[in-house]
């Protein structure tokens, strides 16, 4: 199995159809069917389903199709650090980040960088801890912005001089409306959509004071919108980082807890990554803000 294969079976599962894959790609319908018909006796397995005028994917060739695209994305993201220009600073740097008013701290970073380096390119790319660290991992991300608790040992990181504040996001005719901070107690007879990251789970069961089996957990999510649907809906009540969720001309509002919980935040990146002039960079650039900032306190 070569890159060529791969980037022949990611435009068949893309277009869902062999001819035009093919005439996409250059090639004659015949080639391309015996590149897939090649590849499924190499892995061993069906990969398409062919139907009249499309094809459908089976199971084995969606998870192909997801390992396909991030092994050319890794391919991509190589050629470009190795064909970086000497005597000017530039190229592309990818940062993962969940969802918090904290990444203006990072975007402030970003424009200075851009005001005197308009070759770097950077890219944003939105998931909660666990999606981000994935893409670390696999070398999709140079860095990742992550909120609460993470693999210290597993990564080289510096801690953001910033928090997050949680509270809860409800419907304003809701009975806990009204409060203007919410209780441990007062959550416990309540439909809650909780956010699946086990690691800010932890720290909102240990405000909740509950084991996860004692509460009324209707459903879980990893991007606050989709949570916010949730609420709008009526589905329960969701717990949010501040200032996350625009409420103003909605039928939503937001409370802060009581106690008040918080979150801190790091930047984080692969230990032994190398890393390109572009995101020594930005790292430089991070560490200078935030030496500036602690000499002005």
């Amino acid at each position: 199995m070569d890159i060529r294969t791969l980037q022949y079976f990611l435009a068949v599962a893309n277009s869902r159809n062999i001819s035009l894959a093919a005439s996409a790609l250059h090639l004659t319908q015949p080639t391309l069917s015996r590149q897939i018909i090649d590849l499924e006796k190499e892995i061993g397995k069906q990969l398409i389903i062919r139907h009249n005028r499309t094809i459908t994917l089976t199971q084995e060739g969606m998870i192909l199709k997801t390992r396909a695209e991030e092994i050319i994305a890794l391919l991509d993201k190589t050629k470009k650090e190795i064909t970086e220009n000497d005597e000017m600073i530039k190229g592309e740097i990818s940062v993962g980040t969940g969802e918090t008013d904290g990444l203006r701290y990072i975007i402030d970073i970003m424009k200075t960088i851009n005001d005197n380096n308009p070759e770097i390119m950077f890219h944003i790319v939105s998931g909660d801890a666990l999606d981000v660290c994935d893409r670390i991992d696999k070398g999709l991300l140079d860095f990742g912005v992550i909120l609460g608790e993470f693999d210290h040992q597993k990564y080289n990181y510096i801690t953001l001089p910033l928090y997050d504040t949680w509270g809860v996001l409800m419907l304003k005719d809701s009975v806990l409306a009204k409060k203007e901070t919410i209780d441990n107690t007062d959550l416990w007879d309540k439909p809650l959509i909780l956010s699946r990251q086990k690691t800010n789970k932890h720290s909102l069961y240990q405000w909740l004071d509950k084991e996860e089996g004692e509460l009324n957990v209707v459903a879980t999510y990893n991007l606050i919108n989709n949570a916010s649907l949730m609420v709008e809906e009526g589905m329960g009540y969701t717990f949010s980082l501040a200032k996350l969720v625009n409420t103003r001309d909605t039928n939503l509002c937001f409370k802060p807890l009581n106690p008040a919980l918080t979150l801190g935040m790091a930047l984080v990146w692969k230990k032994d990554r190398v890393f390109i002039k572009a995101a020594e960079l930005f790292l430089n650039e991070v560490k200078k803000k935030i030496d500036n900032e602690s000499k002005k306190i």
